[in-house]
């Protein structure tokens, strides 16, 4: 390791875990490593700010469960900064065994009243039949497919679609193959999704939790990160089946520069961004939707022009109007506000544990509007009497229900009107509160599900494309060779990992993703679930039931079965 250096593109999630895997799993040194960030500081998507006179700004929030294998794996080496001798995932696992998640109202109709989804999923024949059959397909079946193209009317209209769609961020025109294989990956949270119950979140927004303890121990083991600084292009040495990455080529303040690699030098790149080109409004201005210069997909179109196998960015980056949706960070400070929350979470929202427990869904919204409060205070600067609030609309380009703009055009505090009127604040003090009574920052996001777009096999480059001898893709948008699935904390994780370990032939296997997809007693529970506990009734006459019944009741199948409750008794 004495004679190697490390670069990364991107200051993200990936990026840092992969330097700390470099530096606690392969031993190299902190100051051999150099990561480059186009912004002037790290975390990527991760994000949790104040602006100066805006406010507070959240981006987007992270779910986040038991089993982020690659996650907590790298958490549990990097001390928290708020308890002493303890680590991130030490304080994360303590403060979720105390205060588990789940929700008290998980969608409401009708200005704040509740849907009376009763934590059900309410599906019926066809629609239990739709997901058996993307369940059991090959992923070649399901590649450059969309979701409304394998799944019934009937599905689309109902409860599991709901709080799939509104949990997840799918649209209907997103990729069939990825609503496969988070089915797969999350099949042991279906009994979680009406409530939320199987998700944990940080004690405050992920920057503060999660970004800054990572960051000040990279700093602490010497890490070089060079800010405000683009990487442009990167040449290749390409011999047959050999590849070589052989110069970086970045701008930095106006000033152009690289470094020339060895084969010694490894080249870890963040390829794409689901938060390139992000605009913020603020409470009297609209964010602006930013289909410019992309710096992030500019390099990966650049890269990808080299080699095949370095993977097709415009299958993700291309199709903006399918891939944007707006969220809003709303800071309340009047004290009306919070008691309206509390009505529709059952919580107070001022006691430090948990308050909605996810997303609450206005379900006629037009904007598909859904909102959060998270343990409050959110940020570690937060005044003891504000509550902070992430919304979001997956349909930002529909006229509201109370503010007839669509979001797209709206300023900070006609988003809050929009998100009061659903709330079932009385007409008459919507507009006053929103305009005194809280302060709120739009933020439109052109690429953020862009990983969802339909693909297929070779559209995203393998993290270590075949013949690498010192470079690695890494991030959403690279393909992993495991079962995982992408817009997680953990692919984040876990693809930096697969790089490290492979270009350092590190003896330490990267940590299986969880089988709950292999799993009888986690396919029973999810369909006990999905079927809202009603029992299957055996077919035939009486007798013949009661024959059959009798042929497994005492054995491990039927108890199962019992355990279960999936078989009636005859």
């Amino acid at each position: 390791m004495d004679d190697k250096t490390a670069w990364f593109v991107g200051a993200g999630l990936a990026s840092l875990a992969g330097a700390a895997f470099l530096i606690r799993d392969g031993q190299m040194a902190g100051d051999r490593i150099t990561i480059l960030e186009e912004l002037d500081l790290p975390g990527g998507a991760l994000d949790g700010i104040k602006v100066p006179k805006k406010g507070f700004v959240i981006r987007g929030g992270r779910e986040m469960e038991n089993h982020f294998e690659c996650l907590w794996d790298l958490f549990r080496s990097i001390p928290s900064l708020e308890i002493d001798d303890a680590s991130v995932l030490d304080e994360f696992y303590w403060l979720n065994k105390d205060d588990p998640n789940f929700s008290l109202q998980r969608v409401t109709v009708d200005q704040g009243q509740d849907a009376h989804t009763d934590n059900k999923f309410s599906l019926g024949d066809e629609s239990q039949k739709d997901l058996v059959r993307i369940f059991l397909a090959t992923r070649e079946e399901m590649e450059n497919k969309r979701i409304n193209e394998v799944v019934s009317e009937e599905f689309l209209k109902g409860n599991f679609w709901l709080y799939w769609r509104t949990m997840f961020a799918f649209e209907e025109w997103h990729s069939a193959l990825e609503f496969k294989l988070y089915l797969h990956r999350f099949i042991h949270h279906i009994k979680g999704l009406p409530d939320l119950s199987t998700l944990k979140f940080t004690k405050y927004n992920q920057y503060e939790s999660l970004v800054l303890p990572l960051y000040r121990w990279l700093l602490d083991q010497g890490v070089n990160f060079q800010f405000s600084t683009t990487v442009t292009d990167v040449d290749f040495a390409i011999d047959g089946t050999r590849k070589q990455a052989t110069r970086i080529h970045w701008v930095s303040e106006d000033v152009e520069g690289g470094v020339d690699l060895t084969e010694n030098d490894l080249l870890f790149m963040t390829i794409g961004s689901l938060t390139e080109n992000s605009d913020e409004g603020d409470h009297q201005t609209p964010a602006q939707l930013n289909r410019g210069p992309a710096p992030a997909w500019d390099l990966w179109r650049t890269v990808a022009a080299k080699d095949p196998s370095f993977g097709r960015p415009g299958v993700f980056a291309d199709h903006i109007d399918e891939t944007k949706w707006e969220s809003c960070t709303v800071t309340t400070l009047d004290k009306r506000i919070p008691e309206f929350i509390q009505k529709i979470c059952k919580r107070d929202p001022f006691s430090g544990k948990v308050v909605t427990g996810g997303i609450v869904t206005a379900k006629d919204s037009s904007w598909l509007m859904s909102w959060t409060v998270n343990r409050q205070p959110h940020f570690k600067n937060q005044p003891d009497d504000q509550i902070v609030v992430w919304v979001y609309g997956l349909f930002p380009d529909n006229v509201g229900d109370y503010v007839k703009k669509t979001m797209a055009d709206c300023t900070g505090e006609e988003i809050t009107r929009e998100w009061l009127y659903h709330m079932g604040v009385p007409t008459d003090q919507i507009d006053g509160l929103a305009a005194t009574g809280a302060k709120a920052v739009p933020v439109m996001m052109p690429y953020v599900t862009a990983f969802f777009m339909p693909r297929q096999a070779g559209d995203r480059p393998d993290v270590v494309p075949a013949g690498s001898v010192n470079f690695a893709f890494i991030g959403q948008f690279s393909e992993s060779p495991s079962r995982d699935c992408i817009f997680t904390t953990e692919y984040s994780v876990r693809t930096p990992m697969e790089a490290v370990y492979t270009l350092l032939d590190i003896e330490r296997a990267v940590p299986e993703v969880f089988g709950s997809t292999y799993d009888v007693r986690h396919l029973l529970n999810a369909t006990a679930r999905l079927r809202d506990g009603q029992e299957v009734e055996l077919p035939g006459p009486h007798h013949l039931r009661e024959k059959l019944y009798k042929k497994f009741v005492d054995n491990e199948v039927g108890e199962l079965l019992a355990e279960y409750k999936l078989i009636a008794k005859p």
